[in-house]
């Protein structure tokens, strides 16, 4: 199948005329083990990711000027640290295209809220924009390039349950029962970043396997952290 590239430069773009529009789901990690720190500051883990059928949207379409526009911001967020428009950039940059994009987002799941909206935003584009320019990039390749922006950006990129190690690029594919979860999103948030970085959290969990996980189940290391 191939996307045709109009030249929408000289135009108004909306999001009712892009060419291609694709989900971007939120996840839940059923459990999070922290087990140790890379001397880079990046922590160690071993978590199994699920998705949940909940997500925002992202509307694209192809510019010949190479610009990339996001034409809904996030409040709070300038638009080039948008992990969307650094997505863009990245496989823009990785390929040297020339093509550029005008995004749209439509925003479902919270901010902050612990269930991967941005990293699940920065995925869909990388998969969307490389189907959009016919940079023609394996799901692997893309994943290597999501690590860059984010840990979970990999699993994302994959697009299915699985078992994750390292920093959350080691991704074992699961299948998993297809439960009703009750997701609740308390009036709070708090970065992802200012978890990792807390003193009280523990990062010495003791090393687990798969196997374990699925008959046993886990625990989460940053609950402690976020309850407080």
């Amino acid at each position: 199948m191939q996307a045709n590239i109009l030249d929408t430069s000289n135009k108004q773009p909306s999001k009712e005329s892009a060419q291609l529009s694709l989900p971007a789901p939120g996840k839940l990690n059923l459990m999070l083990h922290i087990v140790g720190r890379r001397g880079d500051g990046y922590h160690l883990l071993e978590t199994l990711f699920q998705f949940i059928d909940y997500a925002d949207t992202l509307h694209f379409s192809a510019r010949t000027d190479g610009q990339i526009i996001l034409h809904t911001p996030i409040s709070g967020v300038a638009h080039d640290d948008n992990l969307i428009v650094r997505a863009a950039r990245l496989l823009q940059a990785q390929n040297k295209s020339t093509l550029g994009a005008d995004i749209w987002l439509d925003k479902k799941l919270p901010v902050g809220g612990g269930i991967g909206g941005g990293s699940s935003n920065a995925a869909t584009t990388l998969v969307g924009l490389n189907y959009l320019w016919h940079t023609q990039l394996s799901l692997e390749r893309l994943a290597e390039l999501g690590l860059d922006l984010g840990a979970d950006v990999p699993v994302f990129v994959m697009g299915r349950a699985a078992f994750a190690q390292g920093i959350g690029e080691k991704l074992q594919p699961v299948k998993l029962p297809e439960p009703w979860y009750l997701v609740a999103v308390p009036p709070v948030s708090i970065s992802t970043a200012k978890i990792f970085s807390d003193e009280g959290l523990t990062r010495d969990t003791s090393l687990t396997n798969i196997r374990t996980v699925l008959k046993q189940g886990g625990h989460n290391d940053c609950q402690a952290v976020v309850e407080r």
